[in-house]
């Protein structure tokens, strides 16, 4: 009997426990996912070097091509295949985003155009790395932002596809404004016909 009355308080405290067993189980597994996605998606945003050219054209074009369907070669924007004479010898920049083992997960690039104006250009973010906070995406632009406000730069304008609306939501929330062409400061060619143009006047 007294066998019993044991057997019968166990089960009954096991079933009073459960449910508080299961929400903390199911906090455990929140915060260990958590802490597995911040050491995965850990990334480090250095200037362009030339041992990272292959990546980068990689990158990109897998998200031009693959991803948005746009259907751009890299012989339509040979930029990416010069980028140090295209972009670092004229004072502009270009940055990438490593992940933790050292793998290019994001591009960035500005080019001086005019004086006091820049074009952005190459903004890629590997889909893994997209919508964190204060990820990579927001790390390559603060580094462009940083480096047009050093050179003296007041105007930013770039191209973007019309199919990618996430990146002009994105441009919207850092400030610029969809334009015609003719608001554009300065005349520069891009390779996709079908895209929407934004412009930001730094203060």
């Amino acid at each position: 009997m007294q066998a019993a009355i044991v057997r019968f308080g166990w089960r009954k405290n096991a079933a009073a426990l459960s449910g508080q067993t299961i929400d903390m189980l199911a906090e455990a597994l929140t915060q260990t996912s958590k802490a597995i996605m911040s050491k995965n998606t850990l990334t480090s945003i250095v200037p362009f070097r030339d041992e990272f050219k292959d990546q980068v054209v990689d990158l990109i074009l897998h998200i031009q091509n693959v991803e948005a369907k746009v259907g751009i070669s890299a012989s339509d924007q040979p930029d990416i295949l010069a980028i140090e004479s295209c972009y670092l010898d004229e004072g502009g920049g270009f940055w990438v985003a490593l992940n933790e083992d050292g793998q290019v997960v994001g591009t960035i690039g500005l080019q001086l155009a005019a004086p006091e104006v820049g074009v952005l250009k190459k903004f890629f973010v590997d889909a893994a790395f997209r919508g964190m906070q204060n990820g990579p995406a927001i790390q390559l632009y603060s580094a462009l932002i940083g480096h047009a406000r050093a050179s003296s730069v007041r105007t930013i304008v770039l191209d973007t596809p019309a199919v990618a609306t996430r990146s002009h939501a994105f441009y919207k929330k850092a400030g610029f404004t969809q334009v015609d062409k003719i608001a554009l400061p300065i005349h520069y060619d891009y390779p996709d016909r079908n895209s929407l143009l934004f412009r930001l006047d730094l203060d």
